[in-house]
């Protein structure tokens, strides 16, 4: 068994956003720190959510002020600190005389979340008519319309970019970053937990990694982190599941994002435009297996279907008309008897102690608040060490594709004769950074060439992602550096190609090459629709899954 060499002060297990954003928050205030991820980045919940930045119009309900006015600061940051990806939107949300919320409450809450981010840059809120709403939106359902309000939120189109660039930025201030390494036992010294052992999901190795303090960041897997050696813990993890579909453009389809009160009971429903096809979303249910294996039943699906046809009569949507779905477990506290929409969404740090002093469990936590959360765990952790924290420099530290000027950026690669498509998908996903894809291809110039024509992907993007983003398998440079797997073909007709581009790079036999396929396919199983042949029957085709 090999022990990394030096001890850390920090281990992180857990490579979702908010692991990724608390080991760069440490390794930025100069912690020795290892973030340990038993697939790889993005590969939970932080990939499945409606890829919203916002502020939490609904905890007002919960009147979670502290959480509202904490989100809207934070989502304003995002704006600023990484602009390529995470982009000011306007939502539209229908009054109707059969909503449960009345217009006047509705018109109340606009206000309050107006006033709790005074120091926005974006527009306030505005109240429409009903026939003002109806020129904004009109394939919306009239029966009963009295109006809507229009506000500003967020959007981070590509989730598992934001992850990609917080773990950059985490190895560049010196943080150790393993993926595929699962956690298996805690290491205890002195009737401490002194450090963790880690099984190397591609070889079957075993490591040790040793620190003082271990913040468990796992998502909704944190009740599963180790397999031996520990007592049984309270149970913590309370998670939901949340499912979308994914549909093309549709009769009557809003330009808006579109929040909206369900009519069958109650809850809020989002129709998204999302990477020039619409995201609808999202379900609410309790989930209590193994989080990797949530998928869109046929019931969701019908709710979701059902909702939309009512808001937008023209739109006529059945299964038929599903692209893919995705599902994701929510990691939200255990509230047994509490509903589902009730379940705080603050997040929490649990200290083991008696049992496993020196582990600590962040439970909870949200996408855009994911800074805010790395802070406070961090400074929670220069107090374990005993240690005076310096100050916490993130909210002000852009992220590395926002470093350099975007408009000079795709400038210089439409110089280099790139075509406009691939120049701005280049700029969209990495941001400045794009240049440095482009450097990839000094050398050997057949990188440059179009991988995936849809997308105007290149062959660089590969070589970039094994080299400088930590992917080490097809599916991890696919599905969470490429994106190529959330388009409507899955990335099928680019995947032998780039199967042996990165054999070449990384490798690979023969073997291994066909059984990185095998798993790529078998990944996309978990997009397929409910009552519909998943990924592998498609695959024989050479068809996209449906």
């Amino acid at each position: 068994m090999e022990e990394l060499a030096a001890p850390f002060d920090l281990i992180v297990v857990g490579g979702g956003i908010n692991g990724l954003g608390i080991a760069r928050d440490a390794a930025v205030r100069g912690l020795r720190v290892i973030l340990l991820e038993q697939d790889d980045l993005c590969s939970g919940v932080s990939a499945w959510s409606g890829r919203l930045v916002h502020g939490g119009l609904r905890y007002l309900e919960h009147r979670d002020f502290p959480l509202v006015r904490e989100s809207l600061r934070e989502r304003e940051r995002l704006f600023r600190l990484a602009p390529h990806l995470v982009k000011p939107l306007r939502l539209l949300m229908p009054m109707y005389s059969h909503s449960r919320r009345p217009a006047w409450l509705i018109r109340v809450g606009m206000y309050l979340y107006d006033a709790l981010s005074f120091d926005k840059k974006t527009e306030g809120h505005e109240v429409l008519s009903a026939e003002a709403t109806r020129r904004r939106f009109p394939g919306i359902a009239d029966d009963g319309l009295r109006g809507a309000v229009v506000f500003t939120d967020g959007q981070v189109e590509y989730a598992e970019r934001l992850c990609a660039e917080v773990a950059v930025a985490a190895a560049g201030a010196g943080a150790v970053i393993r993926t595929k390494a699962r956690v298996e036992e805690p290491v205890m010294k002195a009737g401490r937990v002194a450090g963790v052992r880690f099984r190397d999901m591609l070889t079957g190795e075993m490591h040790e990694a040793l620190a003082p303090v271990v913040f468990n960041v796992a998502g909704p897997w944190i009740d599963r982190i180790f397999r031996r050696g520990a007592p049984e813990q309270p149970r913590l993890n309370g998670g939901t599941k949340g499912s979308h579909l994914v549909v093309d453009p549709f009769p009557g389809a809003p330009s808006d994002v579109v929040y909206y009160e369900s009519k069958t009971d109650g809850r809020l429903v989002l129709v998204i435009p999302w990477m020039g096809r619409y995201l609808i979303g999202t379900t609410d249910l309790r989930f209590d297996a193994d989080p990797g294996e949530a998928r869109c039943d046929a019931d969701e699906m019908a709710y979701l279907l059902g909702e939309v046809n009512e808001l937008i009569p023209e739109a006529h949507l059945t299964p038929d008309d599903v692209l893919f779905t995705y599902s994701g477990v929510r990691p939200l506290p255990y509230a047994p008897g509490v509903p589902e929409w009730r379940v705080p969404r603050s997040h929490i740090l649990h200290d083991h102690a008696p049992d496993l002093p020196g582990l600590v469990t962040v439970v909870g936590g949200k996408l855009t608040t994911y800074r805010q959360l790395a802070q406070d765990a961090v400074d929670d952790v220069f107090k374990r060490l005993g240690r005076k924290s310096p100050a916490c420099v993130t909210a002000n530290l852009p992220l590395p594709g926002a470093a350099g000027n975007l408009e000079e950026a795709r400038g210089h690669l439409l110089a280099g004769g790139l075509p406009a498509a691939t120049a701005d998908r280049l700029v969209a996903l990495y941001g400045s950074r794009a240049l440095d894809v482009v450097r990839e291809a000094e050398g050997d110039s057949s990188l440059l060439a179009v991988l995936d024509p849809g997308t105007g992907a290149i062959a660089a993007e590969l070589v970039f992602a094994v080299r400088h983003e930590f992917a080490k398998t097809l599916t991890d440079v696919l599905a969470r550096r490429m994106l190529l797997a959330f388009e409507p073909d899955h990335g099928v007709p680019a995947v032998q190609e780039a199967a042996a581009i990165l054999a070449s790079q990384l490798g690979w036999d023969a073997e291994r090459k066909a059984s990185e396929i095998a798993a790529y396919f078998d990944w996309l199983s978990r997009l397929a629709v409910p009552g519909r042949a998943g990924a592998q029957a498609d695959s024989a085709l050479g068809g996209p899954v449906r």
